[in-house]
């Protein structure tokens, strides 16, 4: 089990970029689990990216990201988790833009197999002039679950916020498409989900 806990602390104008990578491996009857916190503190003008992927091999993990943003910073996430067997994923997300002109924009990308559970809850608070933009797309495939539950709250005028959610399995003709090209069904659905994640 992991349990981390990464704070930053960006002074103004400062310039982030954060990355992290989970994989669980082995084939041991053990639980392998990640929890990890992060907390964002952004002073004026400051700006952060942080790349999140977890793929595969995760048995439970509670992801928890919190945001506090002050006037012109910017803060752009993006999230990539693939769960298999009956992997539990959770990720929760909490900004509160207080600075004029702050902006955030947080894009998950997922894919839930077998019979795997994902639940992606994005919380932000736009509490003066600002933007906030924030995308939930996730595939299904097998007996995979995935619960979206997005919460823009606006407490001015001035704020901008948006959230979009689409959830489904491989469409179709993207199959069609790359199985006359000479690729089995398998092949096919291995390249979606690689693009996707990408």
């Amino acid at each position: 089990e992991h349990d981390g806990i990464h704070r930053f602390y960006l002074e103004e104008n400062a310039k982030v970029k954060y990355i992290e990578k989970h994989y669980g491996e082995g084939l041991g009857k053990g639980k392998k689990i990640l929890n990890p916190v992060t907390e964002i503190y952004m002073k004026n003008g400051s700006n952060m990216t942080m790349d999140t992927t977890q793929i595969k091999g995760v048995d439970t993990t509670e992801r928890k990201t919190i945001g506090i943003l002050e006037s012109n910073a910017t803060l752009v996430i993006n999230e990539k988790i693939l769960t298999n067997n009956a992997n539990i994923a959770k990720t929760e997300f909490n900004i509160e833009l207080n600075g004029e002109d702050s902006s955030t924009h947080v894009v998950s990308r997922s894919v839930a197999t077998d019979s795997s559970y994902q639940e992606f809850i994005s919380k932000v608070a736009g509490n003066t002039k600002c933007y906030a933009h924030v995308e939930c797309d996730a595939i299904l495939k097998d007996n995979g679950n995935v619960l979206a539950i997005p919460e823009i709250y606006a407490k001015s005028v001035d704020a901008n916020l948006i959230h979009e959610a689409s959830i489904g399995k491989i469409a179709g003709e993207q199959l069609l498409k790359l199985m006359s090209l000479g690729m089995s069904e398998k092949t096919a659905e291995e390249a979606i989900i690689t693009g996707f994640l990408k």
